[in-house]
């Protein structure tokens, strides 16, 4: 195995817990980078607000909000309360409420100037001694791409990563462009900060369903006598989306579907997909299994890369009843873009249990419906023995369902009273709750504890841009044609014929 070096020092290390025997949490200091940012309003602060009202947050936190804005604690408080309020899953409650906002404070800070980090390392100083916090540091960054580098540069120049409790770092994506920067950014986190210090958050991983998929075979025995993989025809997974570039196009029109969505979210839910545990589910354990899932897919050369992948654009639509513009007349975006809004590929997983089975991927902008879902479906008797189609008999299908309703539901074949003929059915399961946690509470509340098991893994990282690579190079090279599609629509039809070459279609 490549990796085996990285796993060898991966499986020394104690500090990753199992999902059922996490640590106990201890107190410590939130230092956000991006605190004025979108993310930080509408995800982190209702996020730690949830967990406070669930009793999950430790005893005594600080919260250190950071940037360039001149804001006061009064007013960074101000603008925390009003993002609970239009964001918060639970309702704001009077109760408490002052207590919570009192953890938060304000530094402002230029990330390029080194003496603005002297200032930060005297509040945080000054709080864990107000607060009796000891010297336990989790540094969040949701900052823009090229500022990672040297915030993590600065955090260890200046000390204050330099602690007597322990320290971690939680990067948001895009880990990196390509293959070289990804190892290059990797290589620089790596000097201010271990491996196990480090947590790569894909929100994805955060999602229930998704967590879930670890342990569902075993957890549930009949699923998995259904999931004999001899009897798997193939495995589809979507993400797909209505909305169009919005407000970011300086970075989207960059990094297209490829880098904003399959090289993180959708080769990580291929791995979740793919996984086979045992009983005793550790972090190290699913780390391990998920590289060597990454490793076993068959690698797309730059120039057989079109026989397996297809990329499009988005052109001038309809989104429930209301016209859309094109891509192309997004604002920001580049009046002769060929940059992809919509991106599939054919991809093999060359291990015993899944050899020769196709995944399909598929990840788009501006299409017809919001879904993001696994779709096993399985082999069918009747096409395989040339019935007639007229009977109605359809491939039985295993549908985990996401986004944005949670749900497993079974397709099978029922046949109609008096007829030969066979219609769908579908049986339905769902959790039955309302009140489910949202990813980045799981995400954050597993960062503070010392769980990586739903974060990535460098070797991950690494892995899946190399499977990415040539594609990439490919489409540089104008070697895989840029279809259009119209918005509203279920993509290009250079997709459906994808699965067509294989006699499948998308479900």
């Amino acid at each position: 195995m490549q990796n085996k070096g990285i796993l060898d020092k991966f499986n020394k290390d104690d500090s990753f817990t199992t999902v059922a025997e996490k640590r106990e949490m201890q107190n410590l200091t939130f230092v956000l980078f991006g605190a004025t940012g979108d993310l930080a309003q509408r995800k982190l602060f209702p996020a730690l607000y949830n967990l406070y009202l669930e009793d999950k947050m430790p005893t005594s936190f600080s919260v250190i909000g950071l940037g360039r804005r001149e804001w006061t604690n009064e007013y960074f408080q101000s603008k925390v309360e009003e993002s609970l309020h239009a964001h918060s899953r639970r309702p704001v409650q009077s109760a408490g409420l002052q207590n919570f906002l009192e953890k938060f404070q304000y530094c402002p800070l230029d990330v390029t100037d080194k003496l603005s980090y002297q200032n930060l390392r005297s509040l945080i100083e000054q709080r864990e001694a107000e607060l009796g916090i000891p010297q336990n540091r989790l540094f969040y960054l949701s900052v823009a791409p090229q500022l990672v580098e040297v915030i993590t540069e600065n955090l260890k120049t200046s000390g204050i990563n330099q602690t007597k409790g322990w320290k971690k770092l939680i990067i948001e994506k895009p880990f990196g462009s390509d293959l070289k920067t990804a190892q290059q950014l990797n290589k620089k986190l790596s000097e201010a900060f271990e491996e196990v210090e480090i947590y790569r958050i894909d929100h994805y991983l955060g999602k229930p369903m998704v967590q879930n998929l670890a342990s569902l075979v075993f957890a549930n025995p009949a699923l998995g006598s259904l999931l004999d993989l001899k009897q798997v025809a193939n495995v589809q997974i979507s993400a797909n989306e209505t909305v169009g570039v919005e407000n970011r196009a300086g970075y989207y029109d960059h990094a297209g579907a490829i880098r904003d969505m399959i090289q993180n979210h959708l080769l990580q839910l291929v791995m979740m997909t793919a996984l086979h545990l045992p009983e005793k589910i550790t972090a190290k354990e699913i780390a391990l299994k998920k590289i060597e899932v990454i490793e076993s897919i068959r690698p797309v050369s730059k120039e057989d890369a079109h026989n397996h992948v297809v990329r499009g654009q988005y052109e001038a639509g309809e989104i429930l009843g209301e016209p859309v513009i094109s891509y192309l007349d997004e604002p920001g975006v580049g009046m002769n873009s060929k940059n992809d809004t919509y991106f599939a590929a054919r991809l093999y997983i060359d291990n015993p249990a899944w050899q020769d089975i196709p995944f399909y991927i598929r990840s788009g902008k501006r299409l017809d419906k919001k879904s993001t879902k696994i779709v096993i479906e399985f082999k069918n008797k009747a096409k395989e023995i040339n019935m007639h189609p007229a009977e109605g008999i359809r491939s039985n299908l295993l549908i985990l369902e996401i986004n944005p309703n949670e749900g497993i539901s079974l397709k099978l074949n029922i046949k109609e009273p008096s007829s030969d003929r066979f219609e769908p059915a579908y049986i339905n399961f769902t959790t039955n709750s309302e009140d489910q946690s949202e990813a980045y509470e799981l995400l954050l509340l597993d960062a503070m504890l010392g769980n990586a098991t739903f974060f990535a893994h460098w070797g991950e990282v690494e892995l899946s841009w190399k499977w990415i690579q040539p594609i990439l190079e490919a489409f540089e090279a104008d070697l895989i044609p840029l279809h259009t599609y119209r918005a509203g629509t279920t993509g290009p039809d250079a997709a459906e014929a994808l699965l067509e070459a294989d006699t499948f279609n998308w479900w």
